[in-house]
């Protein structure tokens, strides 16, 4: 019986660049394998989150029509930039596996700073945001400082955090517990009134579509170059066109109302920087690496302890953001400010949005599309006028399902040799 087992010759390529093997999926029909195949190896990206908020925008919109209305909508996106912002810092802390539970109480005082400094001691506004998020990176640095130094874990550092800076939040405030900010100011005015002319709002959309086909491009012709199978042409063009044409749509329907809030433009292009830095610069392929196997990126050169002390001060930073942000939806510095469920909601949207809570996998998208989700169960339920009982049951379920899934995909990364 002879073999049929080809010899290598010295002129034999590595790669047989026509077996079927490596051939370039085209068409829509390509597009679809590619993803099942992702999806039986446990890579379900945002899946479960768009499915998600598919099915609670539909019950919601078939018990109230006015849910997908477009005032409702865009009374969501003012809330959810707060808590959104927040967020992005609980991203940065879960990717290398650790977590503040401190973020609520930063960003409550965060904006007693800005009330009394602004308010009361007459400070410009601007210089006062700026000094209330420098506490919340000092707040950060000595988290830090906390765990690399000592050893201490995240867990326990960020709740005696929570309570000593909830206290100085009360300090700071003094007796009479609340601070009103001018209403006319331009923090305020950005707050609740400030929208983005339509012809900017188009031409941001259309700008983020032409950077993202020069991405696929650009990232298809580097896998080619290095001997990879890359996306075809025409999958680059349909999913570049698919996101435009979905997000103009959007943008026209929310400028035939008011249009779209300036706090969450903020909100969004801090979630595209953060992308940026997560996936396009050293910092963030570090991250990612400490994330995954500590040890293996200390042994491979990473300062792991510069990587852990810059995800600190970030988480910290934004957290205070985030408060600033706050005050200026409320027009009000108060005791209230940063408790109730505020950490409970940014740890929640980072992890429903699909930021593992073990470390190393996540994006800046996670906490946009988690956010959405928990400021469409509290909308919706507010529209039904169901008591806030319900919201805490219903986004605790839907973080335990989040979990859940994360774990089963890790799972089947982990028998796909992936993980």
């Amino acid at each position: 019986m002879r073999s049929t087992t080809k010899t290598l010759s010295p002129t034999t390529p590595l790669l047989d660049r026509s077996d079927e093997r490596f051939k370039v999926d085209e068409g829509i029909a390509g597009a679809i394998r590619t993803f099942i195949d992702r999806v039986k190896a446990g890579d379900l990206g945002s899946l479960p989150v768009i499915v998600g908020l598919a099915v609670i925008w539909t019950i919601f919109q078939t018990l109230n029509p006015i849910f997908l209305s477009s005032n409702n909508l865009i009374n969501m996106l003012f809330d959810a930039s707060t808590i959104g912002v927040i967020s992005l810092g609980i991203v940065c802390i879960l990717m290398v596996g650790e977590i503040d539970l401190s973020v609520g109480s930063v960003s409550g005082f965060a904006s007693a700073m800005v009330g009394v400094l602004w308010v009361n001691k007459g400070w410009p506004v601007e210089l006062a945001i700026v000094a209330a998020t420098a506490a919340g990176a000092v707040v950060g640095l000595v988290y830090a400082q906390l765990f690399n130094r000592f050893g201490m874990p995240s867990f326990v550092s960020t709740l005696a955090g929570l309570l000593a800076i909830l206290g100085a939040q009360l300090y700071v405030l003094g007796s009479t517990g609340s601070i009103n900010l001018p209403y006319e100011s331009p923090l305020v005015n950005l707050g609740q009134s400030l929208f983005m002319p339509a012809w900017l709002a188009y031409g941001l959309i259309a700008l983020a579509a032409v950077a993202l086909l020069a991405k696929g491009f650009s990232d298809a012709s580097r896998r080619q170059n290095a001997g990879l199978s890359g996306e075809s042409s025409s999958k680059i063009l349909l999913r570049t066109g698919v996101f435009l044409v979905v997000l103009e749509g959007i943008a026209l329907y929310f400028n035939q109302d008011r249009g779209i809030p300036w706090m969450f433009g903020i909100f969004v292009g801090l979630v595209v920087a953060l992308d940026y830095a997560f996936t396009r610069t050293q910092w963030g392929r570090r991250v990612n690496a400490v994330g995954g196997n500590r040890e293996a990126a200390r042994r491979s050169g990473i300062d792991v302890h510069k990587i852990y002390t810059s995800v600190f001060v970030l988480c910290a930073s934004l957290a205070a953001l985030g408060g600033v942000l706050a005050s200026a939806r409320l027009a009000s510095a108060s005791q209230q400010a940063g408790t109730g469920d505020v950490n409970l909601n940014a740890i929640a949207a980072a992890v429903i949005g699909g930021t593992s809570l073990f470390g190393g996998r996540g994006n800046a998208y996670s906490a946009l599309l988690g956010i959405i989700v928990i400021q469409s169960i509290s909308s919706g339920l507010t529209l039904l006028d169901l008591s806030s009982s319900l919201r805490y049951m219903i986004t605790g379920a839907v973080l335990a399902v989040a979990v859940i899934v994360d774990s089963m995909a890790r799972k089947s990364r982990v028998s796909h040799g992936r993980a």
